[in-house]
């Protein structure tokens, strides 16, 4: 689990169907076997090297996200280590499964931050975005600040904090990125939608399933 608060930078680098991540900047403690948010997608560290990290990526990975691309270059990603129980939950909660892909299709820069608009590829996610709702673009917690055509594109400020702390300032238009939309949207239409099926509960649970296990007599 994570909160979408990019702690570091790294740089892909493959060899021998390893992927490398070369640590930029800001260093953050890790072990084999850690979660790792690599733009936004979790992977799992299995050996670490002086200065960088390996992970596994698997083909189902490569297919729907962006390390695809990005794998056959040097380019750089978003890095956050695995949320801990006592660490503030700065950005909103993030399960490092990526929902899909979106495109950039403008970039505006203001006096005191960036404007991105992003579409997403397929038009089905368009249903989680919520005006001042949260998503998460290349692992990074961010605010929707507009949308159109029923939220398949939508606007996201950039301040210029996160503008230099992460890839969004390497974006052109045109290039993907990867999207998880905010799970308690989808908690929610799971809820919504499904009223027919039975609410697990204590009550649930039959007479005969108590008196066979001794719970009553």
């Amino acid at each position: 689990m994570f909160t979408g608060i990019v702690q570091a930078t790294g740089k892909l680098k493959k060899s021998n169907n390893t992927t490398f991540i070369e640590m930029l900047d800001n260093d953050f403690d890790i072990k084999i076997g850690d979660s790792i948010a690599v733009d936004g997608i979790c992977l799992t560290v299995k050996e670490i090297l002086k200065e960088s990290f390996a992970v596994d990526i698997s083909e189902e990975t490569l297919a729907k996200t962006t390390l695809g691309e990005k794998s056959r270059t040097s380019s750089i990603v978003n890095l956050e280590p695995a949320l801990k129980i006592s660490d503030r939950l700065g950005g909103h909660i993030v399960s490092g499964h990526v929902d899909g892909l979106g495109q950039v299709v403008d970039i505006k820069e203001l006096d005191k931050s960036w404007i991105i608009s992003i579409k997403w590829v397929k038009k089905i996610f368009s249903k989680y975005v919520v005006n001042k709702g949260s998503i998460c673009v290349n692992g990074i917690s961010l605010t929707i600040a507009d949308f159109q055509e029923n939220g398949q594109i939508f606007d996201i400020a950039i301040i210029p904090h996160t503008w230099n702390s992460t890839n969004l300032r390497f974006l052109n238009k045109g290039n993907h990125v990867n999207l998880e939309a905010d799970a308690l949207v989808k908690y929610v239409e799971r809820l919504l939608f499904n009223k027919d099926e039975p609410i697990a509960s204590p009550n649930s649970i039959s007479d005969s399933w108590l008196k066979e296990n001794g719970w009553v007599k």
